[in-house]
């Protein structure tokens, strides 16, 4: 036997004795039951668990966690996050150990709201700018726009839509949301994993960072002591504003299920205001767990900038604390509409 062929087949045999371990994994002897509806609970009632014992084992003791915190058989659920979880059941027995778990989906107990807005104002916009974000600082609006070879950041005067100061990505980036803390913008990149961090005043580029579990760069906006981004799923991840690591997440969902495309961010008096890719509306959204509170159809300002080959979705979100009023536009919108959310 030549070497080449013997070290084919102990190559073999190795891959297929791997294969057959994980296959051969023994099945627990327990499963979780849950007072769910097909999984699903509502955040305003208590989750009641119970073990069912296949083998009729005597049990010493049952662990029971949820993401990996200990909880009790009846748990409430009012302080918790919304979105998919985990419930796992620790089993010992006759000096054994087994595990089983369960998945849940914890719902909001309440429909989203319908606000209604009114425009107020409406002042120019670069018509050819693939927006992707907007923010008001010092009563002036930072953008940041994508496309490869097209990406921007700039420094806008909203009345008249000047540009007081651009830089361009390099080729390779397509540009994504963008947020302004402690003097520094923050602006995401798409599908390059990397975001980058500017003086806002020189915009000079002061370093870079790279995303953690989250894969793609979507939206910013911050509270003043977190930053919170969005990747395009149902998921808001929560960095830390020193080392921008993400430390956590919210999952979006309503009273029936999740809201996926989350884009651009803004933080609102409290809130997250969060643009939902290619529906032209923004959800208005809890913090602390997730929940949409209500949900804004901006539709109807798409039918009032020049209609083009290149026109496309609304995006851009920004909140002026001077006016007290939201800016919101669209890619390759010629228009920014100054509008006032009418929450009756």
């Amino acid at each position: 036997m030549n070497t080449f062929k013997a070290l084919t087949i102990i190559f073999l045999s190795l891959f297929i004795t791997s294969c057959g371990s994980n296959s051969g994994q023994k099945k627990s002897d327990f499963s979780i039951k849950t007072n769910t509806e097909k999984g699903n609970i509502f955040i305003s009632e208590t989750l009641n668990l119970s073990l069912e014992n296949k083998r009729n084992h005597t049990i010493d003791s049952v662990l029971y966690t949820l993401n990996g915190k200990k909880i009790s058989e009846s748990f409430a659920l009012h302080n918790h996050k919304l979105g998919k979880h985990t419930v796992e059941a620790i089993v010992y027995f006759n000096n054994e150990k087994q595990t089983a778990n369960t998945s849940i989906t914890i719902l909001n107990n309440e429909a989203p709201k319908v606000y209604k807005f009114n425009i107020i104002n409406e002042y120019p916009h670069d018509i050819t700018s693939y927006t992707q974000g907007i923010e008001f600082f010092n009563d002036t609006i930072y953008e940041s726009t994508g496309q490869y070879k097209e990406s921007k950041l700039r420094k806008l005067d909203y009345k008249t839509g000047e540009v007081v100061k651009n830089i361009n990505l390099a080729d390779e980036y397509f540009g994504e949301g963008v947020t302004i803390l402690n003097n520094k913008i923050y602006q995401l990149t798409w599908q390059e994993g990397i975001g980058f961090v500017y003086d806002v005043n020189t915009f000079d580029k002061l370093s870079s960072f790279k995303y953690g579990n989250s894969k793609e760069g979507w939206g910013l906006c911050n509270d003043a002591n977190t930053i919170y981004k969005s990747d395009g799923t149902e998921k808001i991840w929560l960095l830390n504003p020193e080392t921008l690591i993400e430390q956590n997440y919210i999952q979006v969902f309503t009273n029936k299920g999740k809201i996926g495309r989350i884009n651009e961010l803004e933080w609102i008096n409290g809130q997250i205001y969060a643009n939902i890719y290619q529906r032209d509306g923004v959800a208005v959204i809890n913090p602390k767990n997730g929940a949409v509170i209500a949900v804004i159809d901006f539709s109807p300002l798409k039918k009032k900038v020049t209609q083009h080959e290149k026109l496309d979705v609304l995006n851009g979100i920004a909140y002026n604390p001077k006016t007290k009023t939201i800016f919101v536009t669209g890619k390759r919108w010629d228009k920014l509409f100054e509008v006032e959310i009418i929450e009756k």
